[in-house]
């Protein structure tokens, strides 16, 4: 096991879209149940309602682990975004701190920015720090610059249909954890018999299934849902144990399928 997979709480919540009163109602309820891992961002526009819920919710915040992400466009200014981060959240520090993507057409290139990264750590702004949507090229030049051990994880794509083995193995190997997000492939998962069967054996729903599978190969997941039941059934998902059969066949259902692939986004392995 890497020292982020160590690190991080297995399961936690993805609030992309939970802006609003509605957002908010959704990260009370999800706290409620039991989620204590809140994966926010610059870009989503959610800090602030995440703040909002552990304040309301009167858990102390050390309970919680709080992952937000720099967005691109400030990683001229990665340090005084971090501030701007902690401000609208209220909270004094963050558990984990990442890059959210590498500079749109690699502009600017890792070693711009990636100290400044550091630094966050160094100042105690960010008990963690790591990556997102880094490919192998990129994480070897962010532990060229900053040194092996510093990155907690990298965050990325992955799911049933998309399961990224070259990076998630390239990543570990460097013992750095995984965090996959769109876990659940979009909602796009109903469609497939083979998570129908193994879901019908497990008495349990296809989105348990494909967490599930993530879960046994060792990646963090943040599902993202503003439904108090669908958040539980989220977090019941590390409850059920697949087969090695199982695993096998959920594995043979990859097809590198991606869907995030932004025109400016790198060259993914």
């Amino acid at each position: 096991m890497s020292t982020g997979e160590a690190a991080l709480p297995r399961i936690g919540l993805g609030t992309f879209g939970l802006t609003g009163a509605g957002g908010l109602d959704a990260l009370l309820s999800a706290i409620s149940i039991g989620y204590r891992h809140i994966d926010t961002a610059q870009s989503y526009g959610t800090e602030e309602n995440v703040g909002r819920a552990i304040a309301r919710s009167g858990i102390l915040r050390d309970d919680f682990f709080v992952t937000t992400k720099v967005t691109a466009a400030n990683l001229g200014r990665l340090e005084e975004s971090v501030d701007d981060s902690l401000n609208l959240m209220g909270l004094g520090y963050a558990d984990l701190v990442l890059i959210h993507w590498p500079g749109r057409y690699d502009d600017p290139p890792v070693s711009d920015y990636i100290g400044g990264l550091a630094r966050v750590q160094d100042s105690g702004k960010a008990s963690l720090i790591g990556v997102s949507n880094f490919t192998r090229a990129h994480v070897d030049q962010a532990i060229a610059e900053i040194g092996p051990g510093r990155l907690a994880t990298n965050q990325f794509e992955q799911n049933v249909f998309l399961q990224n083995r070259v990076l998630a193995d390239h990543c570990r190997d460097a013992g750095i954890g995984v965090t996959a997000y769109m876990p659940l492939a979009g909602g796009r998962l109903d469609q497939t018999p083979l998570l129908a069967e193994i879901a019908a054996r497990h008495d349990a729903g296809v989105n348990q299934i494909a967490l599930a599978f993530l879960l046994a190969i060792g990646s963090v997941v943040i599902p993202k849902s503003a439904t108090p039941e669908r958040q539980k059934s989220n977090l019941e998902a590390a409850t059920i144990t697949l087969d090695d059969a199982e695993m096998a066949a959920l594995a043979a259902l990859d097809r590198g399928q991606r869907f995030i692939d932004p025109e400016w986004g790198p060259d993914w392995d």
